[in-house]
């Protein structure tokens, strides 16, 4: 291609609680979803890392904002200066001129027209001259490796900060999808309520999301046990420092309600899921991928509920990403690509 060097192409995955951005394979940006907005100019004045670090710690004048909500965009202006500041993360070097982008992003299967239109609108805004829009489940299904053109029937369970995405897959098309909208963002609220009630000490968001990563767990009986972590905060009655030490059986009984709602909807695709595709999944097992994933015993827990194998995928944190960035080399060959 003459002029390529004119052309940059990116693959955004565009996440509630990290987004992740691909450029020739390899991961330029990795940050969390957050931006932080001078109130009085109404300027960005920092993105990601150094976002999250002022969340919940701001003045007046100072304002943090998680422009996606339940992965789909709530803040349609903070969501555009957040891909530009990233999007700026990766070109500083070469500042002469703004090359055209090509993108393909991802968005969560249960999108209404509206949320996809945001989205596309967005990348637009920011600079994304030719974009295309990828659901996740199937980006997910090619980042792990799975051959989504076979006609054999695959099942990923992709588990993100907003949403959760189960969908059954089959000759490059998704034949039942079901997004709810319980997952990581969801887990961490409930540890935030659980310290509240059981410990009566008050924790912010980023200390439930830290015992989430250090401790978190969907079984109590695990093969291995994380050290406990200890958390301080005031105490409710009477704003006194509490030290606690949380463990990973606390973690797993304050979050087993929502992993209920998680097990709920994977068996209701199951029951949707034509026989002749539902024999392929038991044999082949069910993917796990995304943050939650990462949960200690998870899969152990859905098999005993389930009673089919689950594998997580090697890297469940950029197995999206991955598959946006092969499906952008491929954008003319992929029939489920939406312009």
């Amino acid at each position: 291609m003459a002029f390529s060097f004119l052309t940059q192409e990116l693959a955004i995955d565009l996440g509630t609680a990290n987004t992740i951005i691909l450029m020739n394979d390899k991961i330029v940006v990795d940050e969390p979803s957050i931006v932080a907005i001078d109130q009085n100019t109404g300027k960005p004045i920092a993105f990601g890392q150094k976002a999250r670090m002022m969340h919940g710690k701001t003045h007046a004048n100072i304002k943090t904002i998680r422009p996606l909500r339940d992965g789909v965009i709530a803040d349609f202006n903070a969501a555009e200066q957040m891909i530009r500041g990233f999007i700026k993360m990766i070109n500083y070097r070469n500042s002469f001129f703004t090359p055209s982008l090509k993108m393909v992003v991802c968005i969560p299967s249960g999108s209404t027209e509206v949320e996809i239109r945001a989205v596309r609108d967005s990348s637009e805004h920011a600079g994304g001259r030719d974009v295309y829009l990828i659901y996740e489940p199937m980006a997910a299904a090619i980042g792990i490796g799975i051959d989504v053109e076979a006609p054999a029937g695959n099942m990923v369970v992709d588990i993100g900060g907003g949403t959760t995405e189960i969908a059954v897959i089959s000759l490059g098309g998704i034949v039942i999808n079901q997004s709810i909208r319980v997952a990581g963002d969801v887990f961490t609220y409930e540890i935030q309520q659980y310290m509240r009630q059981q410990h009566s000490i008050k924790i912010g968001e980023l200390t439930a999301e830290d015992l989430k990563v250090k401790v978190g767990a969907a079984l109590s009986e695990l093969d291995e046990y994380p050290e406990p972590y200890s958390v301080r905060g005031p105490n409710l009655m009477t704003a006194h420092p509490v030290e606690v030490s949380v463990t990973s059986q606390e973690i797993a009984h304050s979050i087993d309600k929502s992993l209920a709602k998680i097990e709920a909807a994977i068996i209701q695709v199951l029951e949707q899921t034509p026989p002749e595709l539902y024999a392929d999944i038991v044999q082949n097992g069910i993917y796990l991928t995304g943050g939650g994933a990462l949960l200690r015993g998870l899969d152990k827990r859905l098999y005993e509920k389930i009673n089919i194998p689950f594998h997580v995928s090697e890297d469940p944190l950029h197995a999206v990403a991955k598959g946006t960035s092969i499906a952008l080399k491929n954008t003319d060959k992929l029939p489920f690509l939406m312009r």
